[in-house]
């Protein structure tokens, strides 16, 4: 009878993970393409069936470092229990479909981090305190860089001294080497669990003198080759049509950050069975990454046009230059939160861009009134998630027992 229940407990645990990471492909995974659909160049639906593809693709070669800070590094001195992990991840879940169908998008990361802590303490842990500053710091941080970052690229970009040829073509140089050194679980290192593509080249060529850290020449040389790729790529096809070469930058910076999301987002879902999986199961972590990646797809195409016009069409109306301004910004903030494993709401980046972008065009294209009613959800979201996940595994334990 033990085993049997302890068996439910486990299925009802992997159910609702496979829920959560469903929410975060309908919600969460959203955004990357919002600027692009606004600008008109990609459907609703295209967008929603790339989008499953991409995030879960990343889910599966990025997603490691947060599932692991959110299954272990939120609360001290307990492991957290499958009964506990369903209750964390109900709250999270619940609090995102609230979001979903009210339309204003709730922060993956606040609602999780808050249910964890929340589901933490009423198992009997203590405050991660110096974890909670690092979360706190980097997320205060994260509007300031991504729509200060995006402001900056989108006034450039609209100044007339600045040529079409230059300007675009320059981000793409930087996209390009930062994705040359963005760490993929497919790419094999000698040194760490996951390699990068400038890393991997160099060191079939011979890598070359170190430099700084894990740098050496090599790879620095290839970093520059594959920004320099980039630049040509999109110079040529802006110089054959301003418009199409802008809009295919815009698509595929939309489908990189899609990426990042699936990477930055999936260990929402999965890290609170990462000591039911890896501990009690003894299961690779691969397997609780691919769960999250299925709900993941999933989402993203059974639910995610209905959030994706609302982010594209009542935040700001941005054409394709205030657009990339957004999304460069997006993707640098996302892989700095994956190599530094901090949960990140992928809402919280991209949207804050999609407003800085919008606001070096002027206030007009910008919905003050949504922009300040999604700030206090979202502040709310974080203190009543934690109080939520508390009472939840209080009640459930009273219910049915620990």
């Amino acid at each position: 009878m033990v085993a049997l229940s302890s068996t439910v407990l486990v299925g009802t645990a992997i159910v609702t993970c496979l829920f959560m990471s469903w929410v975060l492909g309908a919600n969460s995974n959203s955004p990357p393409f919002a600027p692009a659909i606004g600008a008109n160049a990609i459907s609703t639906m295209q967008a929603a069936f790339v989008i499953g593809l991409l995030a879960a693709a990343g889910a599966l070669m990025q997603g490691g470092s947060i599932s692991e800070t959110v299954g272990a590094e939120l609360i001290d001195g307990v492991a957290i229990t499958p009964l506990a992990a369903t209750a964390g991840l109900l709250t999270a879940a619940t609090f995102m479909a609230i979001g979903i169908y009210t339309r204003y998008p709730i922060p993956a990361a606040f609602a999780t981090t808050g249910a964890m802590v929340g589901v933490g303490l009423s198992l009997g842990g203590d405050p991660a305190v110096a974890t909670y500053r690092r979360l706190g710091i980097f997320w205060a941080l994260v509007p300031i860089m991504s729509g200060g970052l995006a402001y900056a690229t989108a006034t450039v970009l609209r100044r007339d001294d600045v040529p079409e040829t230059v300007g675009v073509p320059l981000l793409a140089g930087i996209v390009g080497a930062i994705v040359a050194n963005v760490r993929l679980g497919v790419i094999p290192d000698p040194t760490a669990e996951q390699g990068t593509l400038a890393g991997f080249v160099a060191r079939r060529f011979g890598g070359g003198p170190a430099l700084a850290g894990e740098f050496d020449l090599g790879t620095v040389l290839v970093t520059i080759g594959v920004g320099v790729l980039a630049f040509y790529w999109v110079r040529e096809r802006v110089r054959d049509s301003v418009e199409d070469g802008i809009r295919s930058f815009l698509l595929v910076l939309g489908g990189i950050v899609a990426f990042s999301s699936g990477g930055s987002q999936v260990g929402l879902a999965t890290g609170p069975l990462e000591n039911l999986f890896r501990t009690e199961l003894g299961l690779p972590g691969i397997v609780l990454l691919a769960l999250g990646a299925t709900g993941i797809l999933a989402g993203a195409w059974m639910a995610a046009p209905r959030l994706l016009q609302a982010t594209s069409r009542e935040y700001a109306q941005l054409g394709v230059r205030r657009s990339i301004a957004a999304l460069v910004p997006g993707f640098i903030v996302a892989q700095l939160a994956i190599a530094l494993g901090i949960p990140i709401s992928l809402n919280n980046i991209v949207l804050s861009g999609v407003i800085g972008g919008g606001l070096a065009g002027g206030s007009a294209g910008v919905s003050r009134r949504k922009i300040g009613v999604t700030i206090t959800f979202w502040l709310l979201t974080l203190g009543s998630s934690t109080a939520v996940g508390y009472g939840l595994y209080r009640l459930l334990t009273a219910v049915i027992g620990g």
